[in-house]
């Protein structure tokens, strides 16, 4: 039998039945704990794959974040924006645009609705460099996608986003109910 802290380092297989807990659990909690180690294994190896598409470019996978986000935008945008959409912190944000903007892939410009708050965007430098990335995702993405039933990729997605959209509506939004032995 495994218990959850193996489950947090290796690069094995996930156990079937998570223990630490597990007396607790429901058949549904079992499945959204497994659901929960395998998306936060799934990222480690995310990240680690979009760090190797955006070596060449010298990027990472979290700078190449944020750039998708600028590039992916109808218009320039501040910095909370980014992080809003992205769903990640404003400081590490900020952190990754500054660095962007020293390697001349993006610039601020004036915002009119705040001065405090400049818009990010864009340069034809950043526009090249995502591109070029983008080039190697999408091969990257049909060769991985070809592995696995196009169904199973659908449900996956259509589960993710239902999962973040619960998660979004904030913790008082999902119904808790305490174990017997808690209410004693």
């Amino acid at each position: 039998m495994c218990q959850l802290a193996d489950n947090m380092v290796g690069r094995g297989r996930l156990c079937e039945d998570v223990v630490v807990g597990a007396e607790d659990l429901t058949a549904a909690g079992d499945a959204v704990t497994r659901l929960v180690l395998t998306t936060f294994r799934a990222n480690g190896d995310f990240l680690a794959t979009g760090d190797r598409l955006t070596a060449e470019q010298e990027l990472t996978a979290a700078l190449w974040q944020v750039l998708g986000a600028i590039s992916l935008a109808d218009r320039p945008l501040t910095v909370a924006q980014i992080a809003r959409r992205m769903g990640l912190s404003r400081q590490s944000v900020h952190a990754s645009v500054r660095r962007l903007a020293r390697r001349g892939l993006v610039e601020f410009a004036p915002n009119e609705d705040h001065r405090r708050s400049p818009l990010v965007r864009r340069t034809d430098a950043g526009a090249t460099a995502y591109e070029t990335v983008d080039r190697k995702r999408v091969a990257w993405a049909n060769r991985l996608g070809e592995s696995i039933p196009l169904a199973d990729l659908e449900t996956a997605a259509r589960v993710l986003d239902e999962l973040c959209r619960r998660l979004e509506e904030g913790p008082e939004r999902v119904q808790a109910t305490e174990s017997p032995d808690s209410a004693a």
